[in-house]
């Protein structure tokens, strides 16, 4: 298989960074069956406590690669790239039970803006930039793109963004909550780094039943979402991860979490 997802691994972290920086990672129908295997491998992989999604060089992802449905050779379909590809992306990434990290680089577009704001926390460099760049050719926003924006910003700025399919900055998508933060483009790497590792080691069986609390949220009334809190909070005080939490808390020192 080719390399279009590099995939290491340090400290428990899994870096899967875009490779077709040559097309500003855009996706086509290899990387993204490629994307879904890596993500695979991270579930199953006992060593994985998080995952850093970023692209290399320029872009984080310009999203679809038009010259692939724009090729009657190659053009696999909308149906088939939305169900077999972008789908099942955004899909895993929400029922992975670890947190998922967007180091979002640079320009995030289309179906790579909404796999980033997919992912648990967002964080960009300054030189970052997002674009619903759907509408500019006729389209709609896809890849969990209506779904995702009006819960982050509200209905009237996921609208305008959607339909206007206007380039925002770090600074505006922090502004407006689409974002968690930015950082600089000199210490990027290293504030990514940080967010990471602590995450990583923190007790990762809570964070995962926080994350699927979180997913119900978006359906849940108050009364099935406070029964989900006392079903996943009953689970968390199982963990071996909560003991060691609460002793070092009784005996002031660091808490040691295994995720277990």
């Amino acid at each position: 298989m080719s390399n279009f997802i590099e995939h290491s691994l340090v400290d428990n972290i899994a870096y899967l960074k875009f490779n077709r920086s040559n097309k500003y990672n855009s996706f086509h129908r290899e990387m993204a069956l490629e994307l879904q295997k890596k993500l695979d491998d991270c579930i199953r992989d006992q060593e994985t406590r998080a995952i850093v999604l970023t692209g290399k060089g320029k872009a984080f992802s310009a999203g679809q690669d038009l010259g692939e449905v724009t090729n009657p050779d190659q053009n696999p379909g909308f149906k088939k790239i939305l169900e077999e590809h972008y789908n099942p992306i955004v899909t895993r990434i929400r029922n992975i039970e670890m947190p998922v990290i967007a180091a979002v680089n640079g320009v995030a577009a289309g179906a790579g803006a909404n796999i980033a704001l997919c992912c648990d926390i967002v964080v960009a460099s300054e030189k970052a930039s997002f674009i619903q760049a759907f509408s500019k050719i006729g389209l709609i926003p896809d890849s969990g793109g209506t779904y995702f924006l009006p819960r982050l910003i509200g209905f009237q700025r996921a609208s305008a963004l959607a339909m206007l399919g206007d380039k925002i900055d770090a600074f505006e998508a922090e502004r407006i909550g689409l974002i968690y933060t930015y950082y600089s483009s000199e210490t990027f790497d290293d504030e990514v780094s940080k967010l990471a590792h602590k995450l990583a080691n923190m007790p990762t069986q809570a964070l995962a039943f926080t994350k699927k609390a979180l997913n119900r949220s978006m359906q849940n009334d108050f009364e099935e979402q406070l029964a989900l809190e006392s079903k996943y909070q009953i689970a968390s005080a199982e963990t071996k991860d909560y003991k060691e939490g609460v002793n070092a808390f009784i005996e002031k020192r660091e808490a040691h979490f295994k995720g277990k």
